[in-house]
């Protein structure tokens, strides 16, 4: 599993943000654009890409896209 290909599917379930504003150092929760039903489009693509279940625990408890990364690689 890569970063960079990571970030870019996360950064896919945004409409209204640049592709640019997200790193592995972003505090997604801090993106104006975030919201709940992003959250439930960010668990449904970790589970439809890489197989892995992520709860709304794990997002709740993660505050950069890299927290997530590294759940989600925990559970490959």
């Amino acid at each position: 599993m890569d970063l960079n290909e990571f970030v870019a599917h996360f950064a896919e379930q945004f409409d209204a943000t640049d592709a640019s504003v997200f790193t592995p150092e972003t505090r997604f929760r801090e993106i104006p654009e975030w919201s709940s039903l992003i959250g439930l489009s960010v668990i449904a693509m970790v589970d439809e890409e890489y197989d892995v279940t992520l709860k709304g625990d794990d997002v709740k408890g993660s505050n950069t896209i890299m927290d997530l990364y590294n759940i989600v690689k925990s559970r490959i």
